[in-house]
C-alpha cells in the first residue's frame, strides 16, 4: 500500500509541476521573453519538485535523451498547447519561429532532421512550410510520458509482445542471461548483440528475461517475419523502437524461426539501437559485433530440478520416474511446467504413467508429417530369434532405461554427451524381425516408434538429405522417440574411398546421420538388408550391431505355432509340417492371414488347405515355385 500512495503522489506531483510550467510560459508569451516575472515561476516549480521522490516527466525525458534547455522548452509549449486551453488560446498555431522569438536559449540546430527532436519524434513538422513558418505538434507518445503516464508506443506494439517472468527456468539458461548482460554493458561496444543459439526458445526467452532484468529494462519479442520489407515503414519502427528503448526503457529479443533471419529482420538487426538480443537454432552473422551464448534443453539432471520444483512435494514419490523422464526426454522448462501442471491437475496423487504418456505426446505434432508412426504392440515372446540376439536386444533396452545412473549418477556424461546416444544396427534379409524387434523395444520402453524411409530422404540435391534429417531429429529430440531409419542402404554404402565428388557428398551425409544418432537423447535403429553394403568405418560408430538370421527349421516351427490368434478357429494345423517352407518370418504372418481370409471366405475353419494356396500366392509375390519338399503332407 505504501509503495501505491508513492505513486499517487508522484503522479499529482508531476501535475503540479506540468501546470506550473504551463503558467510559466503562458506569462512568458504574455510578457514577451526576459520577463522578471519568470523567476517567481521557477520559484514555484522549484517547491514542487523538492517534494518529489524522483524528478517530474519532463525532466526525466530531458535527462535521458539529453536535451539542452532551448529543446526542452519546445516541448513542454507543445505539450501545453494540448493540455492548457489558455495556452493553446495565446499560441494559435505554434512555429519554430515562435520559439526562436519567445523561448530562451534557442538555436537553429534544435530542428535539424537529425536533431534530437526530429531524430526521437518528439514534436512532428507540419510539411509544405517553410522552417520557420511551420507548425510544430508534439507525438502522443510523448504527450502522455509527460503527463506520467509511460506506455509504449502503440506502432510499435502491434508488432512486439512483452516477455513476462519465468516461473521456473535451468540453472544454466539463468547463467546464460547473466553472462549476456555483463556483455551488454560494456562501453567499448557501441552496438551490442548477444546471441542465443540452441534448440529451445523458450529456454533462450528465459536466458534473454533474466539479461534484460539485469539491465532493468522490460523485455519484449519480435518476430521478423511480422516486419514490413525495408523501407519507410521499417525505418520508422526502428526509430521508434530506439525511443522505447530509453523512455520504458526495453530491450528487444529478435526470434527467428527455423529458416533464419529474413531480410526485414537483417535490415532491422543491423541498424537498430539499444540492447538487442538474437534468438535461433544457429548462429545468424550481422555486420556487427556478437557474442554466442548456447542455450540448449536443459540436460538430464537440471530437467530432474524442474520436475522436483514443478512437482513440490508429489516429486518424493515419483523419484525413479522422474529419473527416466529426465533421461528420455528433451524438455524446456515450459514443458515440464505444462506437464506437472496438467498431470496434477486433479490435486491427487500423480500417476507415473500419465505424466510419461504426456511427455510422449509432446514431438508428435511436429513428428506426425515427417515419418510414419507405428502404434507397438508386438511383445518379447513374439520374436523368435537365437539366444545371442535375443540377450543383445535385452541389453539394449537395459542401456536405455539406466543411462541417468551411468551418465549423470557416475559421471559419464561429464566431459560431454557426444557418442552417448544408443543406437543400433539391424541386419538381415526381409522379413526377419528387424522392425518387429523394434516394436518390441517401443512397447518394452513405451516410446512411440516412428519409421522413416531413407529411401525418401535421401536426396541428389547436395546439402538437401542433411536438411531432410535435420528436421526429423530436431522434430523427435523433445519426445525422446524410437527413431527407425529403414532402408539404410539407400545412404550407407562402401563410400570411405572418395572417388569423384559425389562420394565426398555422400560420406558427408553419412557422417551427418551418424553425428546426430550419436548425439540423440532417444534411441535410434538403422535396417539394412545388406550389411555387407556398409563401410566398416561407418559400423564402428554404432554401439550395437544386431543381426537378424533367416530362421532355421526350428525356429519357422515356432514362428508357425505363435502366429495365429487364440480366437482363430482352426482344424489339424501342424506347424512342423509349415516349417519345411523356406520363408522367413514376415512371409509367414503374410501366408497365415492370407489363409485366413480364404477360410473366413468359404466359412469353413482355417486349415492346412487354405494354407497351402496362400503359400503358393506368397511364392509367386516372391517370384519363387513351392518345392515338393517344402509342402510335402500339407493335404
Amino acid at each position: 500500500m505504501k509503495k501505491a500512495k508513492a505513486k499517487v503522489a508522484w503522479t499529482e506531483a508531476n501535475q503540479l509541476c506540468l501546470v506550473a510550467e504551463f503558467a510559466r510560459l503562458k506569462r512568458l508569451l504574455s510578457a514577451g521573453s526576459g520577463s522578471p516575472q519568470n523567476a517567481g515561476a521557477g520559484a514555484a516549480v522549484k517547491q514542487v519538485r523538492d517534494a518529489m521522490e524522483s524528478p517530474p516527466a519532463f525532466e526525466q525525458l530531458a535527462g535521458i535523451l539529453g536535451l539542452s534547455s532551448f529543446e526542452r522548452e519546445i516541448v513542454l509549449l507543445a505539450a501545453g498547447v494540448e493540455m492548457d486551453s489558455e495556452l493553446a488560446a495565446l499560441c494559435p498555431k505554434f512555429t519554430f519561429g515562435l520559439a526562436m522569438a519567445v523561448l530562451t536559449n534557442p538555436h537553429w540546430s534544435a530542428v535539424t532532421p537529425d536533431g534530437l527532436l526530429r531524430r526521437f519524434r518528439l514534436v512532428e513538422m507540419d510539411g509544405g512550410h517553410g522552417l520557420t513558418t511551420a507548425g510544430l505538434r508534439i507525438d502522443e507518445r510523448v504527450l502522455h510520458f509527460l503527463g506520467g503516464v509511460n506506455l509504449m508506443d502503440s506502432r510499435v506494439l502491434a508488432l512486439v509482445d512483452e516477455i513476462a517472468a519465468p516461473e521456473y527456468m535451468a540453472e544454466e539458461h539463468d547463467a546464460a542471461g547473466e553472462a549476456a548482460a555483463r556483455f551488454l554493458q560494456v562501453k567499448s561496444w557501441q552496438t551490442p548483440l548477444a546471441q542465443f543459439c540452441g534448440d529451445d526458445p523458450q529456454g533462450q526467452e528465459d536466458a534473454a528475461f533474466v539479461c534484460a532484468r539485469r539491465l532493468a529494462r522490460r523485455l519484449f519479442r519480435l518476430r521478423p517475419e511480422d516486419l514490413a520489407p525495408a523501407g519507410p515503414d521499417l525505418d520508422q519502427f526502428a526509430l521508434l523502437w530506439e525511443r522505447e528503448t530509453l523512455l520504458l526503457p526495453a530491450a528487444l529479443l529478435i526470434q527467428c524461426a527455423a529458416g533464419g533471419l529474413p531480410p526485414s529482420g537483417r535490415h532491422l538487426a543491423e541498424r537498430v539501437s539499444g540492447p538487442l538480443m538474437l534468438s535461433s537454432r544457429e548462429p545468424v552473422h550481422l555486420g556487427r559485433p556478437f557474442l554466442r551464448f548456447d542455450v540448449d534443453k536443459p540436460r538430464p539432471a537440471d530437467q530432474k530440478r524442474l520436475w522436483q520444483g514443478v512437482l513440490g512435494e508429489a516429486a518424493g514419490s515419483l523419484n525413479g520416474t522422474l529419473d527416466n523422464l529426465s533421461e528420455q526426454f528433451r524438455l524446456s522448462a515450459r514443458s515440464i511446467q505444462s506437464a506437472g501442471s496438467v498431470a496434477a491437475r486433479a490435486n491427487g496423487p500423480v500417476a507415473p504413467a500419465e505424466l510419461w504418456s504426456i511427455c510422449r505426446s509432446f514431438a508428435r505434432p511436429r513428428l506426425e508429417n515427417l515419418a510414419q508412426r507405428i502404434t507397438p504392440a508386438a511383445e518379447w515372446n513374439d520374436l523368435v530369434l537365437p539366444d545371442l540376439q535375443m540377450q543383445t536386444l535385452r541389453h539394449l533396452a537395459a542401456q536405455v532405461k539406466h543411462r541417468m545412473k551411468v551418465y549423470e549418477t557416475w559421471g559419464f556424461s561429464a566431459k560431454g554427451r557426444r557418442g552417448l546416444g544408443v543406437n543400433a544396427l539391424f541386419c538381415g534379409e526381409s522379413g526377419t524381425g528387424k522392425t518387429l524387434a523394434g516394436e518390441v523395444l517401443a512397447r518394452e520402453l513405451d516410446l512411440d516408434l516412428y519409421c522413416i524411409d531413407l529411401a525418401a530422404v535421401v536426396s541428389k540435391y547436395i546439402g538437401e538429405t542433411e536438411k531432410n534429417l535435420k528436421e526429423v531429429f530436431d522434430a523427435a529430440e523433445e519426445g525422446g522417440a524410437l527413431l527407425l531409419f529403414d532402408e539404410a542402404d539407400a545412404l550407407f554404402g562402401k563410400r570411405a574411398e572418395v572417388k569423384d565428388s559425389r562420394d565426398r557428398y555422400a560420406n558427408i551425409e553419412v557422417g551427418y546421420l551418424l553425428q546426430r544418432m550419436e548425439s540423440y537423447q532417444g534411441l535410434a535403429i538403422l535396417t539394412t538388408n545388406m550389411k555387407t553394403s556398409m563401410d566398416r568405418s561407418f559400423q564402428r560408430r554404432l554401439r550395437f550391431i544386431l543381426n537378424f538370421p533367416f530362421p532355421d527349421a526350428e525356429q519357422r516351427e515356432a514362428i508357425w505355432a505363435r502366429v495365429f490368434p487364440v480366437g482363430v478357429p482352426a482344424r489339424d494345423l501342424d506347424p512342423k509340417k509349415l516349417a519345411q517352407l523356406k520363408v522367413a518370418g514376415g512371409s509367414i504372418r503374410n501366408i497365415a492371414l492370407n489363409a485366413a481370409f480364404l477360410a473366413a471366405a468359404a466359412d469353413a475353419p482355417l486349415g492346412m488347405n487354405h494354407l497351402l494356396e496362400a503359400a503358393a500366392l506368397e511364392a509367386e509375390k516372391m517370384e519363387r515355385s513351392l518345392t515338393e519338399p517344402e509342402v510335402r503332407g500339407w493335404v
